[in-house]
């Protein structure tokens, strides 16, 4: 049997260049964590932006101050030294001058002795001197007859340029700075030459003065003026810090007093110490919350008796309509054998009792939500069913007014942990207004699934809703169009009990609506009974919705539903997804 090659191997230079790949993003990811990391804290923390600009502000005028404190000292020691070192040549010039000038001819042979006496002369007389000071005499007119002598016995010719040479040869006085070794470590310089005139012409004497003593001073002088800076520097930092931090407490003490606040706590208040402007910042901001605290109670209070006042109205009216029931429909068993007129007043009578019925069952179950006494009554239950049920008991509502129903379910149970009482109202309160607003045109009922939710879309083809409109449907008693006649005898909280029971499941009950192209709700409730929603398995914007060129979808789009927090969410559907945006506004 033939074997099959085996791959070559890969490349070491391929194997190192994918490991410093990794290394150099892991570095630039890593750095752009600590950059972001940075502009958080700069753009959150007002107490790190005084102090780092504070910072920044002084080292930039204490460095400036400090670089011209620093040049002046040093300019100031070199022009000591310059003038030190031009007096001391202009006196060893005329010493030499005197010397030399008894010489007529530079031949003569006891020139060069005189020149290496004099040299030693205005070293110091000592030829082995270690004071730094070099003393030279040169004669470049006469280069094979005057030696040049030098004290101490060092080669200066790379430390004097041939620019100076060129001046003073020309008779000027000329200095320079350089730096070379001469006696043994690498020293700057300051060089100065002067002509030295003479019977036969005219030498060049030259003195070398170390700068090492300046130098030594003046980078004494930056590292005390460098040292002082950075000590005031961190000082005025640390001055900003505690002046900032006088002033940035109590407004973060102020800003976590709000956040309290705003959590419900309103026996939250700051402390007041002295008397001046940020105490009496503390003393108005409790000041304020003393009021708003009064006036929340208060509101609350109104709120609870009115809740309260709700709830006896509709138990009172119980028994007398109990009463009031019997005997309307004793009448409205007789009616055949009343007038027409009266026959007809017992219809309306029997009709009115049953939406004013109704309405005080609807009132009981908005007290109840209002409370906070509604609970869940979560179970395993299969959604196919309870459908059905509701388009059962609302096909003569269908057939009545012309709108045929149509269907989209999946052939196997959607099984969800709710409240199936809950679920069954609140899809005959949405199956119930598409039918009513269905102008004669087909409502479209949607079940679908997934792993995590459930979803239910109503889809009619009436009149749709109004930019705006969306944001007020879910409101009691509200209407579209009040002149518009209803066939149900709804009582105009429906809508409003559909939401609680939405939300109560943890689920979204969310509209969109179009003007002339009809409007779609859509519930969505979590498989499990308390799981958080992400996504639902239908889309809220229904397919055949219009779309203009270049333009979003027609219509208005609403998502309400729980916010992150548990507070009502309300927002905008983007076009052609098929999860809701939302905007989280308290209820």
């Amino acid at each position: 049997m033939a074997s099959s090659p085996l791959p070559p191997p890969e490349p070491a230079t391929t194997r190192r260049s994918g490991v410093g790949g990794e290394l150099w993003r892991g570095l630039v990811g890593r750095a752009a964590r600590v950059v972001a990391g940075a502009h958080r804290t700069w753009r959150r923390s007002l107490h790190v932006r005084v102090v780092t600009i504070t910072l920044v502000a002084s080292s930039l005028l204490v460095g400036g101050f400090a670089y011209l404190i620093a040049d002046k000292i040093t300019n100031i020691l070199l022009e000591n030294a310059m003038t030190d070192v031009r007096q001391r040549l202009d006196s060893g010039a005329d010493y030499a001058a005197k010397q030399v000038y008894l010489y007529g001819q530079p031949q003569e042979a006891q020139l060069q002795e005189t020149i290496e006496g004099t040299v030693n002369y205005l070293a110091g007389g000592d030829p082995q001197q270690t004071s730094g000071v070099v003393v030279s005499i040169t004669a470049d007119g006469y280069p094979g007859v005057i030696q040049t002598r030098t004290a101490p016995a060092v080669d200066v010719q790379p430390l004097i340029s041939p620019e100076l040479r060129a001046a003073v040869a020309g008779g000027n006085v000329a200095s320079q700075i350089g730096t070379g070794v001469l006696t043994g470590e690498r020293t700057k310089y300051l060089v100065y030459g002067s002509p030295v005139p003479t019977r036969f012409g005219q030498i060049e004497l030259y003195y070398l003065v170390p700068l090492a003593r300046q130098d030594a001073t003046a980078a004494d002088a930056r590292a005390t003026v460098v040292a002082t800076g950075a000590a005031l520097v961190v000082l005025l930092g640390l001055l900003a810090a505690l002046v900032t931090r006088l002033v940035v407490n109590p407004v973060r003490v102020a800003a976590r007093t709000a956040q309290r606040l705003s959590a419900g706590l309103l026996d939250q208040r700051m402390v007041v110490n002295g008397e001046d402007d940020l105490a009496l910042l503390a003393a108005s901001f409790n000041q304020m919350a003393t009021n708003l605290q009064r006036q929340i109670l208060r509101l609350e209070e109104m709120s609870r008796l009115q809740r309260r006042f709700t709830s006896d109205v509709s138990h009172e009216l119980r028994t007398p309509l109990t009463t009031v029931r019997m005997a309307a429909d004793l009448i409205f068993a007789e009616r055949d054998e009343f007038d027409p007129a009266v026959a007809r007043s017992a219809e309306l009578l029997q009709a009115e009792l049953d939406r004013f019925e109704e309405l005080l069952t609807d009132l009981l179950e908005i007290s109840r939500f209002d409370a906070g006494f509604a609970m869940l009554d979560a179970e395993p239950t299969d959604l196919v069913p309870i459908v059905h049920r509701v388009v059962e008991r609302l096909a003569g509502l269908a057939e009545r007014v012309g709108v045929p129903i149509e269907l989209e379910l999946p052939e196997t149970e959607v099984i969800a942990e709710v409240d199936p009482r809950r679920v069954e109202r609140v899809l005959r309160n949405l199956v119930g207004n598409a039918v009513e607003h269905g102008e004669g045109r087909p409502v479209l009922i949607r079940l679908g699934l997934d792993e995590t939710a459930v979803a239910i879309t109503v889809r009619d083809h009436g009149v749709g809703l109004k930019p705006g409109e969306e944001k007020l449907v879910f409101n009691r008693f509200w209407r579209a169009d009040p002149s518009r006649a209803r066939q149900t005898g709804g009582t105009g909280l429906g809508l409003s009990i559909s939401l609680e029971d939405a939300r109560l499941h943890g689920g979204w009950l969310e509209a969109w609506g179009a003007p002339g192209q009809g409007a779609q709700f859509r519930l969505t409730l979590p498989a499990r009974a308390g799981d958080r929603l992400t996504t639902s398995p239908l889309r809220l914007v229904p397919e055949d919705a219009r779309l203009p060129f270049g333009g979003p979808r027609n219509g208005s789009q609403l998502a309400i539903g729980p916010g992150t927090d548990g507070a009502l969410a309300i927002g905008p559907a983007p076009v052609g997804d098929p999860e809701t945006t939302r905007a989280e506004v308290r209820s």
